[in-house]
């Protein structure tokens, strides 16, 4: 038993190792460029993290090919571009507006007018019914009243 749980610690514990980049940059403006860029862009198997926190092969496929274009000299731009054309517009954290992205920019916003219309609608008709929130309108009430009292009345 005992060395079965030193051994998940030590398996534990090379993962954690794994997981770690070492990255070797000409310049620290290059590394920066490095750090901010995988920041930037989205894993797109793990869907809500970014490159820098993902240990998805795909993601270190990712930081890989940044820093193999950063030591080659290529722009901030280029290397979105490349990755943008590779992997579409949802590698990006922030994707640029335009006519395939907007409803990722807008969507949120139009289902919410959307439900918000759709609960001022419903308010706004069981008002013109004359119906409770509960759905039980005046009339339905005042029997219910009615017959508790005359039920209260036999006892």
């Amino acid at each position: 038993m005992r060395s079965l749980l030193i051994a998940l610690l030590l398996g534990a514990s090379a993962l954690a190792q794994a997981a770690v980049d070492v990255r070797e940059f000409d310049s620290p403006e290059q590394e920066a460029r490095y750090k901010h860029l995988i920041e930037e862009l989205r894993c797109t198997v793990c869907q809500n993290q970014n490159i820098a926190g993902s240990n998805a092969e795909l993601a270190q496929d990712l930081r890989r090919k940044t820093y193999e274009m950063i030591r080659e000299g290529r722009s901030d731009a280029e290397i979105l571009d490349y990755m943008v054309e590779r992997y579409g517009n949802f590698v990006l954290y922030r994707p640029p507006l335009n006519t395939g992205t907007a409803l990722l920019w807008f969507g949120p916003f139009l289902v919410f007018a959307f439900g918000g219309y759709q609960v001022l609608r419903v308010i706004r008709s069981r008002r013109a019914r004359g119906a409770t929130p509960s759905g039980v309108s005046e009339d339905q009430l005042r029997r219910a009243e009615e017959l508790l009292r005359e039920e209260g009345n036999k006892q």
